[in-house]
Parts: C-alpha cells; structure tokens; sequence
C-alpha cells in the first residue's frame, strides 16, 4: 500500500530530525518505507501498518503546529501507543502539566499511567503508586507535592522512607541521625533539586517547611495540612503503614510509592505495601495506580530490563511451586489477608530514637 502525506517546507524539516533520524525509527517501529519527496512523505507498506504509521505522523504534525514539541520519551510513548492500538487519547495525556516553582521546567506525564496518577493525586487524599522502577512514581508525587507547597494548598512537605533497606540499619551505621539517614533520602533530596533552586531547597529544609525523616519518626505524630510522600513502601511492615497512613490529619494528603518485587525485608515478614492493597483496595477515597513496563520513562533499555525481569520471576514462579506440606514460600510472595486489625502498638520501629527532630539538613 502506498499513502502520501502533505507537510509544509517546515513541518517537513523539523519532522524528519538529523538525517532523516525520527523517519528511519518510524521505519523500523512500524516495519515500512518513507521516502520524503519535496514537501511529502511517500508510505510504503502492508494497509495495517501504513495505516498505523499515517496515525502516529498526523498526531505528531497535529502537535508540532500547536506549538507543542514533544520530547523523545514523549515520541517514543506514542509510537508504541498508536502500533499496539491502544486507543489512548495522546493529547489529553501530554498537554497534563504541574507547574514548578522559579521558572523551573513543568513537570509532564509521559504515559497513560502517569496521567492516571497525576489525576488521582488529585482527588483522592492518599493514593498508591505500584510498579517497577523508572516509571517516575517517586519523582511525580514529589512534583505534585511541591506545587501543592509553592500555590499554598499545604503549609509543608514531609518525605518519609523506611530506614532499613538492604540489610542495613541505622544504628549499626556511623554518625549522627542526619548523617546515617543522608543516603536513603538522597534520591528524595536528588529530585528536590529539580525543581527547586538548591539554595531555597536547603532554605526550606532548614526552617521545617519540608522535612525529610525515617518513617519511624512519624509515630505518634498527626500530620496536619501537609503533602506526605512515602517512598520505598514495599519495605514496610503491615504494622509501619497501618502507623503512617493513621498520621494523616486535616487538609493533607498522603502519596506511597513503592516496587514489590524489590522487598528487601527480612525473609518471613510481610510486606506491608502487599498486605495494604488487601486490606484498603475498596476503601472509599483511597485509589491504587498500578504501573507496569509501558510506564518506564527511564533510558529505553530499562523497560527491556524490567520485561527480562518479570518474564524470569513468572519462570521461576512455576518452576518452585511446592507441595502443600512443604514450608510456605516467602512472605514477599503471599498476601497475609487475615491481618486486617494491627495493633499500632507493636509497630515495628528502625531506629533507636529518644526524640523526633523536625528537619534534617542533610548537607
């Protein structure tokens, strides 16, 4: 099949990249020829896929004459939303922004699934974000977080991560609190910067307005027109986040991320970002968002990464099914659905602590 598609001189130049570049992907994407002839491209190929390919062409012209230039994340996401068929409305999803302070870049979601937690975040009080790593769940709660600050919907931020990960602990590590906790919180701190100038960021830190502290801190405490974000959730126990998400107070709202598949709790205990979606899946204004592979924003051989991972885990799942009079597998692997009444009480704690300082600078 042959379809030929009309451009202006500019269109055309700016459409076609360095040596023909977004062309020759297009190509080879969709399995078909392009040949730009004057100010028209020529597609060559079987009806489907030059159908596909005459889709992805109309919407990215339809965008460059909007004014709005996508990047090649942004590309990339549309060329495999139009070849799979999914129907999604690319417009809706990229012409989403969060604004960000001192003329700082907006923040844009570059997936379905972003969009969809980007406007959960947005009506729901607590929200989950689930999925493997590089799909920005972190990183977008962080600049919801900071936009809600810098337009006066919360009077602080509170960024919060369980102090054990890995195997280590707090206490077995050198230095005081602030120094201990510094590399657990610096992917936090990392993103702050982003979008906030770093000597207001430091500024904000300092005078408590964002606090950035272990979860094990937050006991006993009730939080209080705030944007709360705890990172790292699969490395809660069910008790650590029956005691977070019962901080919530007035006017506040709570964002847990995490990755399920990288629990590094002890083996035997229950993650407690597993054993929450059991517990509060149908609770009224609470939502779960759950991403996948198609979510990954990251360079483009992490999702390839991240598929290789999940096809092994499936693989290794049906090979080690055991017998029912064998030991139970892992808790990582298994939802304990009848742990639904925790007592706050026993809540399990990372670090010795005697007091609960409000900010830590963490340069």
């Amino acid at each position: 099949m042959e379809q030929v598609i009309e451009l202006s001189q500019s269109e055309l130049l700016d459409f076609c990249g360095t040596n023909d570049e977004k062309l020759r992907e297009i190509e080879t994407q969709f399995g078909i020829r392009i040949i730009p002839r004057g100010t028209t491209l020529k597609l060559l190929g079987t009806p489907a896929e030059v159908g596909r390919a005459t889709n992805l062409i109309q919407s990215l012209v339809s965008f460059q004459r909007g004014n709005q230039s996508l990047n090649k994340k942004q590309r990339r996401y549309a060329m495999d939303s139009i070849r799979e068929d999914r129907g999604e409305d690319l417009r809706r999803i990229f012409n989403d922004r969060v604004d960000m302070p001192h003329r700082r870049r907006p923040v844009s979601p570059m997936t379905a699934g972003q969009k969809r937690y980007l406007d959960a975040i947005r009506s729901h009080d607590i929200v989950f974000g689930i999925g493997p790593a590089g799909t920005g769940k972190t990183y977008l709660a962080m600049a919801m977080a900071v936009h809600y600050l810098m337009n006066n919907l919360v009077r602080r931020i509170i960024l919060v991560r369980p102090a054990v990960e890995a195997g280590e602990k707090l206490g077995f590590l050198p230095g005081d609190i602030a120094a201990k906790f510094d590399p657990f919180v610096r992917p936090l701190y990392d993103a702050l910067q982003d979008m906030i100038e770093p000597e207001h960021t430091q500024a904000l830190i300092e005078n408590g307005t964002i606090e950035i502290a272990p979860l094990a801190f937050m006991r006993g405490r009730t939080l209080n027109n705030a944007f709360i974000v705890l990172d790292e959730a699969q490395n809660t126990t069910p008790e650590q986040m029956k005691m977070f998400l019962t901080r919530l107070g007035y006017d506040s709202k709570a964002v847990v991320t995490g990755d399920v598949t990288q629990i590094d709790l002890p083996t035997g205990r229950v993650s407690g970002l597993v054993h929450v979606q059991n517990v509060l899946q149908n609770v009224e204004g609470i939502r779960f968002v759950a991403f996948d592979e198609g979510d990954v924003v990251r360079h483009e051989l992490i999702q390839r990464i991240v598929r290789a991972y999940e096809k092994a885990d499936r693989n290794n799942s049906q090979q080690t099914e055991l017998p029912l009079t064998t030991d139970p597998s892992p808790a990582r692997d298994r939802v304990a659905s009848t742990m639904t009444d925790v007592d706050e009480d026993n809540a399990q704690t990372t670090a010795p602590v005697t007091s609960s300082p409000s900010t830590f600078p963490l340069e």
